[in-house]
């Protein structure tokens, strides 16, 4: 039973725009959080995309802990979708290595040009959605005109 004056926010997060349990808002979430991880921009010169996940590495000790954190969020919302625990094993291990290879003051964000764990994971929870939640899917590509 509510008590008055007290704010239902389980029913407040589902009428907001992609903040709901659904699937297809969770897809968006966490499609933006790896997109802040991993591809924020592209350095200029080599053509390469960074993120977050990368900068965060340059701060010894509290950096990696962070892009852990965030990357571990990935995680928790795949939990929310049911996914096996095979996979969050997968999952929290790929956000393990990177926290590892990050721990290495400065020399740690070279391994992220190439060890993308947050991209990784998305690829994980992308097959579970397609498979489970087709409704979900998104066509990638790129229009040439």
């Amino acid at each position: 039973m509510k008590r008055p004056g007290t704010i239902n926010f389980d029913g407040l997060a589902d009428r907001m725009p992609g903040m709901g349990r659904d699937a297809a808002s969770i897809r968006r979430r966490i499609e933006a959080m790896e997109g802040l991880l991993e591809r924020m921009f592209v350095l200029p010169g080599i053509n390469k995309p960074i993120g977050l996940d990368v900068l965060l590495d340059l701060v010894p000790v509290v950096g990696p802990a962070v892009g852990a954190v965030m990357g571990s969020w990935l995680a928790w919302e795949a939990r929310n979708l049911g996914m096996s625990k095979w996979q969050m094993a997968r999952m929290f291990g790929n956000v393990g290595v990177d926290l590892l290879l990050g721990a290495i003051p400065w020399i740690g964000a070279i391994p992220d040009f190439f060890f993308r764990s947050n991209s990784r994971n998305l690829r994980i929870i992308k097959r579970h959605l397609d498979k489970h939640h087709p409704a979900t899917a998104t066509i990638e590509g790129v229009v040439k005109g």
